[in-house]
């Protein structure tokens, strides 16, 4: 039986044996004089078996282990975790599809920002439009971002703590007049006079609980901080540097 036939009387490829042979799972045998291989029965069985683990899920390494053993006593409990694990995999397919089933459905679509949580998704569409405005569009991106980094625990507290601070239409009115002032700063210098009514309208936005701890200053060493600071022009930079200098001293109070 040549290669080709081998191959066909299981259903693989020829390059799928010849990686078998590589990978050292199927045994090759010697060529004869004329320069071809010939397989035997022994071969197909070896291979169709190959094939039925590889089709179960083993991976290479887990069917060269089964097939080590000639008596098949390890192949039961390779089996059982081999169903453990596509258990687990199962769990988490589901669980992501109630995700996105979630994000499908929420009111008003899924955000410019792409997909996150429902929760977010939902504060996003309190807010209303503010396509218009690009400091809010920055902000939302920034709260996308660290909702898709934090620990689940932090992430409860963010949602938790922006729900408060967004819970009725005079903070929303507040949040849309601090962002309109924010981007009228856009080309402006830290010494504009804007920066000190700015400053304080975004501090009355701002909850203390999502501020770092200790000062808030660009100096302050927080890497985070001063990227932040890095992507603001330099009016709007200062009036975010005020307003959580504003914040800081009222939670110190």
């Amino acid at each position: 039986m040549r290669i080709g036939e081998l191959a066909d009387a299981v259903g693989v490829t020829t390059r799928t044996v010849r990686h078998y042979h590589h990978q050292g799972l199927l045994p090759e045998p010697e060529r004869l004089v004329n320069g071809y291989r010939t397989y035997t029965l022994r071969h197909v069985v070896v291979l169709a078996r190959i094939r039925r683990l590889t089709e179960l899920g083993l991976g290479l390494a887990e069917v060269r282990d089964v097939l080590a053993d000639e008596a098949g006593k390890d192949l039961a409990e390779v089996l059982q975790e081999l169903d453990a694990d596509l258990a687990r995999q199962e769990a988490a397919i589901r669980e992501r599809r109630a995700r996105l089933r979630a994000l499908l459905e929420a009111e008003g679509g899924l955000p410019p920002e792409g997909p996150v949580s429902p929760e977010l998704a939902a504060l996003f569409a309190g807010m209303g439009d503010v396509s218009g405005s690009p400091m809010a569009v920055r902000d939302r991106e920034m709260l996308a971002l660290l909702e898709s980094t934090m620990a689940p625990e932090d992430r409860e507290g963010l949602l938790a703590t922006l729900r408060g601070a967004l819970g009725s239409p005079e903070a929303v009115a507040r949040a849309h007049r601090a962002y309109a002032l924010l981007d009228e700063l856009a080309g402006a210098g830290a010494d504009d006079p804007r920066v000190a009514e700015a400053a304080a309208m975004l501090a009355a936005c701002l909850p203390a609980e999502l501020l770092p701890e200790g000062d808030a200053v660009l100096d302050s060493g927080d890497s985070f901080l001063r990227a932040l600071y890095a992507d603001f022009a330099p009016g709007q930079a200062e009036a975010v540097r005020q307003a959580m200098g504003i914040v800081a001293r009222e939670r110190r109070s």
